[in-house]
């Protein structure tokens, strides 16, 4: 018999091999096949096996839950709920940032500055985390963003873009040209973020690298939205 099952935590081809393995390690399996970016394994199996069972066979970064269409509502509410948990991080991020950026320029109120120090201060702190695994984020982006699918080496690259945008909008220094990088890269990513949420696809979001497990969400296309149209906005301001 086979089963289709969602398994979430998974990143990078690392992840995949490994639940692979140790799937096939439970003696009533006869195969497992990984799909990565749609989340899934296909399971064939001699007998029955309980979930339960499954998931004790993986680490606690993975979650498995056979596809049913007998528990799909209540799948549904435990997975609406489980993303607004593991969003709490990003929210709760943007919340400093937004309040370190007031503080600064509260008084007098520049609302310029207070962009370029959101702006500066989103690619300083989203690169730290990056950086943190730095070896596991390629394989975790290139799962979304075109360019990084086509050209490997971006995806290596894109955290020490992010950090040099961040240090230029900071110490205002070429903002002009941080701008229209800007417009290019998170376009390019924007693109990649709407078809995976059109196709229903449930990977990992890489904006916060691999060091905290972020769901692709909505919240992912709005932050980008938020730094394209304050990029659009400040063009604007400094060419009138």
């Amino acid at each position: 018999m086979k089963h289709t099952y969602t398994i979430t935590g998974m990143t990078c081809n690392g992840c995949r091999t490994y639940v692979e393995d140790a799937l096939n390690a439970i003696p009533e399996i006869n195969c497992v096949e990984v799909n990565l970016e749609a989340s899934e394994a296909s399971i064939e199996m001699a007998q029955h096996i309980s979930t339960d069972k499954l998931q004790k066979a993986l680490s606690s970064k993975y979650h498995i839950a056979e596809k049913n269409i007998f528990n799909v509502s209540s799948e549904t509410q435990t997975t609406k709920k489980s993303e607004l948990q593991q969003l709490f991080p990003l929210f709760l991020i943007f919340f400093f940032i937004i309040g370190s950026s007031i503080l600064l320029n509260y008084n007098p109120w520049n609302g310029r500055a207070f962009m370029l120090d959101f702006m500066g201060l989103f690619y300083i702190v989203f690169s730290f985390f990056k950086f943190l695994d730095l070896k596991g984020f390629p394989d975790s982006f290139r799962m979304y963003d075109p360019v990084a699918k086509v050209i490997p080496l971006y995806g290596w690259v894109y955290p020490f873009i992010e950090l040099g945008l961040g240090t230029l909008f900071l110490m205002r220094i070429e903002i002009t040209l941080a701008l229209i990088v800007t417009l290019v890269i998170l376009g390019i990513t924007t693109i990649g973020v709407t078809k995976t949420l059109l196709g229903k696809k449930s990977i990992q979001c890489a904006c916060l690298g691999t060091a905290l497990k972020l769901p692709m969400t909505k919240a992912t296309l709005i932050e980008n939205t938020i730094m394209i149209v304050m990029a659009v906005v400040m063009l604007i301001k400094l060419h009138n």
